[in-house]
């Protein structure tokens, strides 16, 4: 009996090692592929704000042509030799508004290359169950909403999570201002859906039965409206 225990012992021992190397070195030969997709996806996600992205259309070749991506701090200043890749918003998002990192995407317009048309800034926040994160796109007036992409965690489904799955709900941010004259004051989706805000330019309809993911999303657009303020200021200055 002794002999039929250490056999089995032995047996799950050894077949734990063969296949955690197996699942270790399939992690590892993936690894390159996971992050590529990764990366795709966040350019297709930051192009989608913009412009409408075909299906079976070169992601990295149109990426490539019309984005610039660079780093700021607080200050609206440079963080010279940073890139996005190099900011993990999840840390950031934890940080004092002052401390922060901020990616930043410009889109060039293809007459002029000294001239933006579109910034597109990332934003993260927490909804009612877990993180929300997503981009937003301003037109060259660094004011109006050009277009958003949401994105969440954990959201319930058929209520927040229509934060990402409902693209009429994201396009209700388009044409919406940010300021109101110069006062930076954000867009608030309101309690309750079916209403008309058509003639505001600083609310949006809401969410049935996700009062709490809606106020995520307002509490996390304010949030990195207000951290990107001043690279905001220094472009219009510019």
């Amino acid at each position: 009996m002794r002999q039929s225990n250490l056999y089995i012992v032995m047996y799950a021992g050894i077949l734990t090692i063969v296949c955690g190397g197996i699942l270790a070195v399939a992690s590892q030969g993936l690894k390159e592929k996971q992050q590529f997709n990764i990366d795709m996806e966040q350019k297709k996600n930051i192009l989608s704000t913009v412009v409408s992205v075909e299906e079976g259309v070169d992601i990295n070749d149109l990426y490539s042509k019309k984005v610039k991506a660079f780093v700021v701090d607080f200050d609206g200043n440079v963080k010279e030799g940073m890139q996005p890749k190099d900011v993990s918003l999840a840390v950031e998002y934890k940080k004092p508004t002052e401390q922060r990192l901020l990616p930043v995407y410009e889109f060039k317009k293809e007459s002029d290359s000294t001239q933006t048309e579109y910034v597109v800034l990332p934003v993260y926040g927490y909804g009612l169950w877990n993180n929300i994160w997503g981009f937003v796109a301003l037109k060259s007036d660094l004011n109006t909403i050009q277009g958003v992409k949401f994105q969440h965690a954990g959201e319930t489904p058929g209520l927040g999570a229509r934060i990402e799955s409902d693209q009429d709900v994201q396009d209700r941010y388009k044409g919406k201002t940010i300021y109101d004259d110069e006062k930076l004051v954000s867009v608030t989706m309101m309690k309750g859906e079916g209403n008309d805000y058509s003639d505001n330019p600083h609310r949006v309809d809401g969410l049935s039965g996700a009062t709490l993911t809606a106020k995520g999303v307002n509490n996390m657009l304010i949030d990195y409206f207000q951290a990107y303020e001043n690279y905001l200021e220094k472009k219009k200055g510019n």
